[in-house]
């Protein structure tokens, strides 16, 4: 199994890709318009990723489970700490601006890591990606959002009314009391979330269709912002997983660990481009990076798991 994983998820992204593709052909054959993916991005919020967070957690907790989400929650809390003592650096010495640095601290884990780890190595594993996605999604609602309207300390009302929180502290709720879902309940949350991932592409290909290619080469920081969201934050994410991987040791160490690799290797965050929408900043160049982004974890993706495996 350990073998295949890297053309298995190399298998899954050309999925993705091919579903970008048929996004971005549906605007250029003027069936949608560019601006009909909002409506399918607050679809995709709203129900699609909470059902497939509900999803994750209809499962028979174990002790090894609960040992095993602590650790991914831990590894969350320790990379995104990581990413922000990064991001200080490069506000003072790059002088980012804030779609740089979000784009370069937050990954898509929130809309396509749920897919690709069901799929790469089973629906038993999804429940660990909820640690980095748990964490990501408290880091967006406090620093994120304070990227873009200048303000300090953390808004909890935005945190706690966010959809995704509420759906995992219902799920935690849910497996503390060890409480299972009905399974037409189950059946509707699993069929939602299955389609989160598609959805997520079709957004970012019907996005790239209104996009002026042309007009990327006025953003000469497009290509080092690609380079430090899939591969920097990925190589030092690495390095601090590599050394937990030594110090700890549980059950399903390795899978667990992968599961958040995974997760900082995506593309940059489709968050970051709602926020620049709201706050009307470099809009544009939001959906650039994302673009771009998206295009290079194609192809370092697999090549980072096999790294991964390889040390």
């Amino acid at each position: 199994m350990q073998e295949s994983i890297p053309y298995l998820l190399l298998y899954k992204i050309a999925q993705l890709f091919l579903v970008m593709m048929i996004g971005f052909a549906l605007v250029k054959f003027r069936v949608v318009k560019p601006k009909h993916s909002v409506a399918l991005s607050r679809l995709a919020l709203y129900l699609l990723m909470p059902s497939s967070i509900l999803n994750a957690f209809n499962v028979e907790m174990t002790s090894e489970i609960m040992v095993g989400l602590g650790l991914a929650f831990a590894v969350g809390l320790v990379l995104h700490l990581l990413f922000l003592g990064l991001d200080q650096i490069f506000a003072k010495v790059g002088h980012g601006t804030a779609v740089e640095r979000a784009s370069i601290m937050y990954s898509n884990s929130i809309n396509i890591i749920i897919p690709i780890v069901g799929f790469v190595l089973g629906d038993e594993w999804i429940i660990y990606s909820l640690g980095y996605m748990s964490v990501q999604l408290f880091f967006t609602w406090s620093h994120g959002v304070g990227l873009f309207d200048h303000s300090k300390g953390i808004n909890l009302k935005k945190i706690f009314l966010n959809p995704n929180i509420i759906a995992i502290l219902v799920g935690l709720y849910l497996v503390t009391m060890r409480v299972r879902l009905p399974e037409f309940v189950t059946d509707i949350t699993s069929s939602f979330g299955g389609v989160l991932g598609y959805i997520g592409m079709l957004i970012a290909g019907m996005r790239a269709a209104g996009l002026d290619f042309k007009s990327m080469a006025k953003y000469p920081r497009l290509y080092i912002t690609t380079a430090m969201r899939v591969i920097a934050c990925p190589i030092l994410s690495l390095a601090v997983l590599l050394l937990i991987r030594l110090i700890v040791k549980i059950p399903n160490t390795t899978e667990i660990l992968l599961v958040s690799f995974l997760a900082t290797m995506t593309p940059s965050a489709a968050t970051v481009m709602q926020l620049a929408q709201i706050h009307d900043t470099e809009i544009e160049y939001s959906v650039a990076i994302n673009i771009m982004t998206t295009l290079a974890a194609c192809i370092t993706m697999p090549l980072l798991v096999v790294l991964y495996q390889a040390i």
